[in-house]
């Protein structure tokens, strides 16, 4: 992998159309909220990972990095729920992604973004693919995550397109005020923040497939600090455009989007533009899903090299030399994960539980990152490496973006936990969120426990 693939693997894991529905959902306060996230979290991180991923260039990325800080059940604790997120993130990616495919039938057939057996169906497909391609191995993979990062980023900027061009010619449909821009601490907004700090995420995971990657001491720190302005530009710009076209209470937190640029280009009589779109997209969150099953599927791998996980965990394929089983188990998992999302619940409330299940988890690698850049700066040998691109500012400077990661990702965890507003059954959202959680660290400790006996013998 070159700089412009990796570029495009931080952009088509990170960047998600989704999160730019869920924040013009939740109004123009979402603008400032944006702001916020990128300059107290995604600034600190992206400096954080660049820094880890220089120094430790070894494949596991976030889990070598804990084992090296904290010893072996820590860099277990957070391998494992690292791996584990995605068992609820893939059926929240695949749900959102299926929902916006439906606009590819333009809008006589956005009513399939709500029904069920399409959403099922599609979700289904894509991870089928994404698992094929990425059991085959990088040299092809790569290509399917190439054309998520186009595919996600270019019809981010037709819509930011459509709606100047709109906007000139009729005006916008939100009133925006500097007093509206500002925070509403409500519900939804604090249910909300972790989300929004969550979209900011996935930077690190390239760091899991430095092996793999060409230079990487040089072409890690240029692609991640590029793909990061990328990134915050649109999740920005991206918001603005959808509130300029719909108002906030009709946008869908999946697929509002798509809502949007059909709207627009329908007033704009150039129907062929929100399908273009919709194509793009449903490349694009293709792409996501791929560049996640193949950095992911890297971490049970390097843990099951370490017998902490059964052996088969750390097999290669004979033919492809990838991690075949680990992505396999993977992708199982979060298939009926998918299914059983949908007991007794809408598609909006299974959605919004998949998502707040796979923050939470999500997050608590994440505090032993912040926490490992911090120890791991009094090394001696954080000075002698001259190929490590280093945190300005000394140990301070560590400190600072150490702390303001940890805050961040706490507050995400708590807010988590708080069903949004619009949840009618709050407590059977939080048994399903709380209960999902502690069942999976609960798995992967006996897990741990069982390792660390066959180990001993």
């Amino acid at each position: 992998m070159g700089f412009w693939d990796v570029l495009l693997f931080c952009i088509a894991t990170v960047l998600g159309p989704r999160w730019i529905a869920a924040a013009a959902h939740g109004g123009q306060s979402s603008i400032s909220l944006w702001i916020l996230a990128a300059v107290l979290f995604f600034v600190p991180t992206t400096f954080v990972v660049v820094e880890l991923s220089t120094r430790f260039p070894e494949e596991g990325g976030l889990y070598v990095w804990t084992k090296m800080a904290f010893g072996d059940f820590h860099g277990f604790v957070a391998g494992w729920t690292y791996w584990t997120y995605t068992i609820f993130y893939f059926p929240g990616l695949l749900l959102a992604s299926a929902a916006m495919s439906a606009y590819v039938g333009g809008s006589g057939a956005a009513w399939l973004a709500e029904n069920q057996k399409f959403l099922l169906s599609v979700s289904l497909a894509m991870l089928i693919v994404a698992v094929w391609l990425n059991i085959i191995g990088l040299h092809i993979g790569k290509w399917l995550q190439n054309a998520g990062g186009v595919g996600t980023y270019v019809p981010l900027l037709m819509i930011v397109g459509v709606a100047l061009w709109l906007w000139g010619r009729q005006g916008s449909v939100t009133h925006f005020t500097a007093a509206g821009m500002l925070p509403h601490w409500n519900w939804d907004t604090v249910n909300f923040w972790s989300q929004i700090a969550f979209a900011f995420t996935g930077l690190e995971l390239v760091s899991a497939l430095s092996e793999e990657v060409r230079d990487p001491q040089r072409t890690l720190p240029k692609a991640i600090f590029a793909s990061g302005g990328l990134i915050a530009i649109i999740y920005i710009a991206g918001t603005v455009a959808i509130l300029a076209m719909i108002p906030a209470e009709v946008v869908d937190p999946k697929s509002g989007v798509f809502q949007a640029i059909t709207a627009g280009s329908a007033a704009l009589r150039v129907g062929i533009v929100g399908v273009t779109a919709a194509v793009l997209v449903t490349v694009g969150n293709a792409g996501g899903v791929g560049s996640t099953v193949a950095g992911i599927s890297r971490v049970p791998f390097a843990v099951g090299i370490d017998r902490y996980l059964p052996a088969w965990f750390g097999k290669i394929h004979p033919k492809w030399k990838t991690p075949h089983i680990s992505i396999l188990v993977q992708a199982g998992l979060s298939v009926v994960v998918l299914l059983m999302s949908q007991f007794k619940a809408t598609e909006r409330t299974a959605y919004a539980v998949l998502v707040s299940a796979t923050i939470v988890l999500y997050f608590i690698p994440f505090i032993y990152m912040y926490a490992a850049v911090i120890k791991l700066a009094w090394r001696e040998d954080r000075e002698e490496n001259k190929n490590a691109v280093l945190i300005p500012g000394g140990k301070a400077g560590v400190c600072l973006c150490g702390v303001l990661g940890l805050l961040a990702v706490v507050a995400g965890i708590f807010f988590s936990l708080i069903p949004p507003g619009e949840e009618s059954n709050k407590i059977l959202f939080e048994v399903k969120v709380a209960g999902g959680t502690l069942f999976t660290i609960a798995v992967g400790l006996a897990l741990y426990y069982r390792g660390v006996l066959a180990r001993g013998k």
